[in-house]
Formats: structure tokens, C-alpha cells, sequence
């Protein structure tokens, strides 16, 4: 049974990833979160790197659909996120690592101001603040990101800390 401070957690993370708050997740709102990313950090959609956060975004979607969507519909209901994907991801937060990281290490290279695969610290904020989360939070989450405290934030850093905070144990 899923304990009530597990599932408003999980409830949390879900909205995370329903973007335009229709109440299910869909290939849309990967599509609009890579947008919301490019535009913020003035990336052309065409561009290399645009075009890797949008295939990123689609493989993301579709590891996730293909984990929870147990209908067929091409939709994650809350319900679904939560006693599918969540559950598998929870026994194997490699896997859900493994599925993120294309849309992650395209998220990193657009927010890398001179291409060295790390992003600084503000932008990763800016990154997190995009990507819905509030702003106290996200600063303290890209701060400790900073594990060995150089002002940057790399993908060795960041897709351990996604899988982790996806895959709370309850």
C-alpha cells in the first residue's frame, strides 16, 4: 500500500511532468517542456541542440509511455504514474535514469553557456524554474547539485539525482 506522504509526493512529481495541467501526461507536454527550455535559453528549434532536446523529450515520452501507459492510450493518468511507473522506476532507478538521460544531457547542453558539458548553477535554476519547480526549491536543488562546489553542474550530477528523486522510496 502506498503510504499518504509517498503518494503526495508522487502526486507532486506527477505535476511536474503535466506541463499543461490537464491532469495526464502526454507526449505534449515532453513537446512543450523542450520549447519552454529552447526559448529560454534563446535556442533555435532547428539548431543542433534544439533538435537533440526534441529528440530527447521523445524518447523520454516514449520510455515513459512505455513503462506506464498500461491502456494503450497514449496518456499517463495520475493513477497510472503512480502505481505503474513509479513502482517499476522505484525497483529500478537505473532504468528510469537510462530513460531520461537523452532528454537530460540535451537539457544540459542547452543551458551550457560555452559547451563544456556543465551548466552553471543559475542555469540549472533557470533550467528547474522551466521545468515547474518553484524557485526556493530549485535554487537549493542546483546548489547541491554543485556536489564538489565549482559554480557548475554536470550530467554525472544531475541524472543520478532525476532518477533519485523520481524513484523516493516510500
Amino acid at each position: 500500500m502506498v503510504s499518504t506522504e509517498y503518494e503526495r509526493r508522487i502526486a507532486a512529481r506527477f505535476a511536474g511532468f503535466d506541463q499543461d495541467g490537464n491532469g495526464y501526461i502526454d507526449r505534449e507536454d515532453f513537446s512543450a517542456a523542450a520549447k519552454a527550455l529552447l526559448a529560454e535559453f534563446a535556442v533555435p528549434a532547428r539548431s543542433d541542440r534544439g533538435q537533440a532536446l526534441y529528440a530527447g523529450a521523445e524518447a523520454f515520452w516514449q520510455g515513459m509511455a512505455g513503462i506506464a501507459d498500461r491502456d494503450g492510450d497514449q496518456r499517463i493518468t495520475r493513477e497510472e504514474f503512480v502505481t505503474g511507473a513509479v513502482k517499476r522506476l522505484r525497483d529500478n532507478p537505473d532504468r528510469f535514469a537510462e530513460i531520461a538521460r537523452p532528454f537530460l544531457h540535451a537539457a544540459l547542453a542547452v543551458a551550457d553557456p560555452d559547451g563544456d558539458g556543465r551548466a552553471t548553477v543559475p542555469d540549472t535554476v533557470r533550467v528547474l524554474r522551466v521545468l515547474r519547480v518553484p524557485e526556493d526549491v530549485a535554487l537549493a536543488t542546483a546548489t547541491a547539485l554543485d556536489a564538489d562546489g565549482d559554480g557548475r553542474v554536470g550530467e554525472s550530477e544531475v541524472v543520478p539525482a532525476f532518477a533519485r528523486y523520481f524513484t523516493v522510496p516510500d
